[in-house]
């Protein structure tokens, strides 16, 4: 359990000042924010004159691999200081990552579910990315942002505020994003890469997903499934599911709108809730081990799809008798 729960950006600031030598980690199923967050803190740290890396994570998809590959640690580089950022608790490490389990010296991260599994943990629940927090701690550093440090951390953020149209969008998200725009994010080509782009098979899966829709409490729960057997009719990659949790949130009068993926036939499934700010998605994602945020969160639930969604429905069933 961490004991320096309260520490802030100057004293973040001031660790990267005194040390060097940086190994990253990102979680599971990488998203945009884990990734830049991730690829702009080293390359900000090494234009500051600090040596970093990040710990190649084998779930990384082909989307976001290029703004990474030359920060991949080789296999006998030797950290003196371990990182995780996005990351609320050690069971999100990749396979990989289990070994720094117990030897991560800072966490830095938004999810007010955060374990503190950390020597030091800077936590900002508030902040709608990690991303922010990085952009922060680089410039309380007078690092360069260049237009590197400034793709990833475009990235960031506008994945994790759903391309500032979330409701954790802020001020602030809108004001740090012009500013990474000045210094050379390429605004344009990012949004269409990640907002405006699909395969044949992500539209296929779509379409499979908008057909099987269910809906419960009066209109108030809808359900996406999206099975094994879908994904090999529709030939979607991971890449393809990208951001595809949001359907069933974005459907009129929906509260709570839930994905189910089967990630093992018949055996398990992972869950992301979306929802309005009548129900809190991380408490009810708690229930099965799972968090994240009052209106974004997920979990997994070792059970078939059809098993899954009943227990989703019968915590539901608390806040919609």
């Amino acid at each position: 359990m961490n004991d320096f729960v309260g520490i802030n950006l100057e004293d973040v600031a001031d660790w990267f000042r005194q040390r060097d030598d940086f190994l990253v980690l990102t979680h599971r199923k990488p998203d945009g924010d884990t990734i830049g967050s991730a690829g702009g803190l080293v390359q900000g740290l090494r234009d500051f004159g600090k040596n970093a890396y990040i710990l190649y994570n084998t779930e990384i998809t082909p989307r976001y691999e290029p703004f990474l590959s030359e920060y991949w640690a080789a296999e006998d580089y030797v950290p003196k200081h371990i990182i995780s950022v996005d990351t609320a608790t050690t069971e999100l490490f990749p396979v990989n990552g289990d070994v720094y389990k117990e030897s991560i010296a800072l966490s830095i991260d938004h999810h007010p579910t955060n374990t503190f599994f950390s020597e030091h943990t800077w936590l900002e629940p508030q902040r709608a990315a990690c991303g922010e927090m990085i952009y922060e701690l680089l410039i309380n550093l007078n690092a360069s942002v260049g237009e590197k440090v400034a793709n990833n951390l475009y990235i960031a953020i506008s994945t994790d505020t759903g391309c500032f149209a979330y409701t954790n969008t802020t001020a602030d998200s809108l004001r740090i994003a012009a500013y990474l725009i000045e210094a050379g994010a390429m605004h344009n080509e990012l949004n269409k890469t990640l907002f405006r782009t699909f395969t044949k098979s992500r539209i296929m899966l779509e379409g499979m997903i908008y057909s099987g829709l269910e809906f419960h409490f009066d209109g108030n729960v809808a359900i996406s499934t999206i099975s094994q057997q879908m994904l090999e009719e529709s030939a979607a990659t991971d890449d393809d599911t990208d951001g595809i949790a949001a359907i069933p949130g974005s459907i009129e009068d929906v509260v709570v709108g839930i994905t189910i993926r089967e990630s093992i036939v018949g055996e398990e499934c992972r869950i992301s809730l979306r929802s309005t700010e009548q129900i809190n998605s991380a408490d009810v994602c708690a229930r099965f081990g799972g968090g994240g945020h009052a209106a974004a969160a997920g979990c997994t639930i070792a059970k078939p799809i059809d098993e899954a969604k009943k227990a989703l429905l019968e915590v539901l069933g608390e806040y919609f008798p």
